[in-house]
């Protein structure tokens, strides 16, 4: 009986650390986060700027449209509207100065600013832009996994009014 505990104890927490590695590592590619943010009634909002999410490669998709709002109080806001990327953990939106990112190496040659965490990787969803923010250096947003430094989704952003 003793060596049998000596044996299945180590096997059964190597397998319980295992498994819950893998659960984490390996949970968002099929666990969406959905979110459905609204606009606040009333808010007036006039567009910036705006731009596509696309792939940044087959494993990392992206699509949906981000806008940049500027509101009546001139304040900013980032908004995704019929938004989906791939999930994965720890991934945030980024700011970024290089216009047409097509490869993590170039996000992390370019100077960045990180809006936070992403609420969900499907929906509708809405950041706030941090006061004082220089928006005409900024050139894309980018979905950004900060644990691994992997780009999942850039959107190269076109001015449309201002700024």
């Amino acid at each position: 009986m003793t060596r049998f505990l000596v044996i299945a104890i180590p096997v059964f927490l190597i397998g319980f650390v295992s498994g819950g590695a893998a659960w984490y590592l390996f949970s968002p590619l099929f666990i969406d986060e959905v979110v459905s943010e609204d606009l606040p009634a009333g808010l007036v909002v006039t567009e910036v700027a705006r731009g596509a999410f696309r792939d940044a490669d087959r494993a990392h998709r992206g699509q949906g449209t981000v806008q940049l709002l500027e509101t009546g109080a001139g304040a900013h806001l980032l908004r995704f509207t019929d938004f989906e990327v791939t999930n994965g953990p720890d991934l945030e939106v980024w700011l970024v100065e290089a216009p047409d990112p097509q490869s993590s190496a170039d996000v992390t040659a370019s100077r960045w600013l990180s809006l936070g965490q992403l609420k969900g990787n499907v929906g509708d969803q809405t950041y706030v832009v941090p006061e004082g923010t220089d928006l005409a250096a900024f050139g894309s947003v980018v979905i950004w996994c900060e644990q691994f430094s992997v780009l999942f989704s850039p959107a190269t952003l076109t001015r449309t009014a201002g700024e």
